[in-house]
């Protein structure tokens, strides 16, 4: 009797599957994706100023305040602003028959001073006052723009470089003074 064997295998075989098994690489690892770059942290923008805010200064809301009129030994001064606080005065001068438009504000040096009417906007110089926190910028008591501002639809603009532009109503006080210092 016979016996069937399974036929063996050779070593040639049995290299070959090694060899094949060894070309065979391990799954690969896929590496995760680098990290995103952080998104950028966005900035707040500053808020735009009041005069950038709206097409016309017309439109502007009007600076806090009321005209208050005083008699002064030099002529008469209208202020505005809230008691104690004047933010902005016209005053005149009877001696050298000029009238003064004077800004609260500091500064070392003159600034542009802009004075918009509903007729005539105008540039000027603003100086600083010794002694005081004030810009002051003056005029010949019968300059034209002192009409426009006195005459000008509902309100008037002073903007002066680095400070809140303020808007003014024409109000009554703004024309008294001027007249009060051209009659004297």
């Amino acid at each position: 009797m016979k016996i069937n064997r399974a036929p063996t295998i050779g070593p040639a075989f049995s290299c070959a599957v090694v060899m094949m098994l060894a070309s065979c690489s391990a799954p690969q690892v896929v590496p995760p994706p680098p990290p995103s770059a952080p998104r950028p942290v966005p900035v707040a923008s500053p808020p735009p100023s009041p005069a950038s805010a709206f097409k016309d200064w017309r439109d502007a809301p009007q600076t806090p305040g009321d005209w208050r009129h005083e008699a002064s030994p030099t002529g008469a001064v209208a202020r505005y602003g809230s008691p104690g606080a004047t933010v902005f005065a016209i005053a005149c001068n009877r001696t050298t028959r000029s009238v003064s438009l004077i800004r609260s504000g500091l500064s070392a040096v003159s600034l542009p001073m802009s004075v918009a009417t509903t007729s005539e906007i105008r540039s000027l110089s603003a100086e600083p006052a010794q002694g005081a926190a004030q810009l002051l910028a003056s005029l010949p008591v019968q300059d034209p723009l002192l009409d426009a501002m006195a005459f000008s639809r509902g309100r008037f603009a002073v903007e002066v470089n680095g400070l809140p532009t303020l808007y003014l109503p024409a109000w009554a006080e703004v024309g008294r003074v001027i007249e009060d210092c051209r009659r004297n």
